[in-house]
């Protein structure tokens, strides 16, 4: 098959989308964001309102300005999430260069008898000294001035600066099960040993991708599930959907919120998270698999 479809000015997406029983009631606002988040972007939103949805035919009463709402809600909701994701990248880069510089030394990133995988260390080096390359931080110019005759990369508490999330993930989850620190770490994020945390920092590692680059969240199946504790030391769910609802964002945002209470015992993401649902009413939580009852969980209490 060769796509065939028309460029659609926007008079004629209104047009369109009215045609298969949109209801738009301020034209300007549709215009306004038809022309500033596009068409194709905005389709995701409005999907779930389809009745049928290879003639794409919308249920009744389904209004553009609900499709507004709901992207300002995902808007708002990556936003959020990024400030956790930001809270808990800064931790583990921290208790990363702290716990492994002293147990064995600042350049233990470069040796790949302290990593399992030998291969897939060669291959986080080389993203490393992608992001090295590509960085403007001074810090790093100034260390290559400095010490010139220095053939290593800068030392750990330089160089995890400036390595990405997905780095420094793989970093941990590659690294050799002899090594104590790792077990260190995953008990300082309240996840008890080496054996679960790996897991829950490639599903936050994903996450964070999407947001980045402005993908949506709201009702989408996310990829990975992260391996959860049978019995979490500290404050927890009651209630773990089963393994088929977890690749929504209930459980995956559970795991942030949990490893986040031990980087800031005074967060305030059950009241933010709350009110950016009271802010948007029109959003059925359960389109990102929240239970009904999740604001009574230990966790969120």
């Amino acid at each position: 098959m060769i796509y065939s479809k028309p460029v659609l000015s926007i008079p004629d997406q209104i047009k369109k989308l009215q045609s298969r029983g949109l209801i738009i009631n301020d034209i300007p606002l549709a215009k306004h964001y038809l022309i500033n988040v596009g068409y194709y972007r905005l389709s995701g939103y409005w999907l779930a309102m389809q009745a049928d949805k290879v003639n794409h035919i919308f249920k009744p009463n389904s209004t553009f300005e609900n499709v507004v709402s709901i992207y300002q809600f995902d808007r708002e909701l990556r936003l959020l999430l990024f400030d956790i994701i930001e809270r808990i990248e800064i931790a583990l880069r921290t208790k990363m260069v702290y716990h492994l510089s002293h147990e064995l030394n600042p350049w233990w990133f470069e040796d790949s008898h302290n990593f399992k995988d030998a291969s897939a260390h060669n291959e986080t080096l080389k993203s490393i000294d992608r992001e090295l390359s590509q960085t403007k931080e001074e810090f790093i110019k100034q260390h290559y001035l400095k010490y010139n005759k220095d053939t290593r990369r800068p030392p750990s508490w330089k160089t995890l600066n400036i390595a990405s999330f997905g780095t420094i993930s793989k970093l941990y989850g590659n690294l050799s099960d002899r090594i104590k620190s790792k077990d260190i770490i995953a008990s300082e994020f309240g996840t008890v040993n080496r054996s679960f945390l790996p897991s829950w920092l490639q599903s936050i590692s994903q996450i964070r991708n999407i947001c980045a680059h402005h993908g949506r969240i709201w009702n989408k199946n996310l990829p990975g599930k992260p391996r959860l504790l049978p019995r979490p030391p500290y404050k927890w769910i009651n209630y773990v959907p089963p393994v088929a609802e977890q690749n929504r964002l209930y459980i995956h945002i559970c795991c942030m919120k949990y490893m986040f209470d031990l980087v800031d015992t005074n967060n305030q993401i059950p009241t933010r998270l709350k009110d950016l649902f009271k802010k948007h009413p029109n959003i059925d939580p359960t389109a990102l698999g929240f239970p009904k009852d999740w604001l009574k969980e230990p966790l969120w209490n």
